[in-house]
């Protein structure tokens, strides 16, 4: 069936897939680059809810839930790289990238 609309609730199920693949991800990996990836995949389904509701939402042309999406993904993009950053200091330090290995502090 051609020009036949997705409804609302089928982007919510799969935004909500995607924030549970990416919450167990992030709960049970203890590599610190499979945690900041279940992470990604978590704001990955936030934007889906934002685009779903602004897209299905009373005013579809004002174009807010798009400028909130591109701002969380703007936030994403730095949490990424920040997140990089310190596994990559990290790893130099202590030589690896093990989050159980990683449970002090150290001067």
């Amino acid at each position: 069936m051609m020009g036949q609309a997705t409804p609302l609730a089928a982007y919510l199920l799969v935004a909500a897939l995607l924030f549970s693949i990416g919450l167990a991800g992030a709960l049970t990996r203890r590599n610190a680059i499979l945690v900041l990836i279940g992470i990604e995949l978590m704001l990955n389904a936030a934007n889906l809810n934002l685009i779903a509701f602004w897209r299905y939402g009373p005013h579809p042309e004002l174009l807010t839930g798009m400028m909130f999406a591109i701002f969380s993904i703007a936030v994403a993009a730095a949490e990424a790289a920040v997140g990089l950053g310190l596994v990559i200091s990290i790893h130099r330090h202590a030589h690896t990238t093990d989050l159980d290995a990683m449970n002090r502090m150290r001067g």
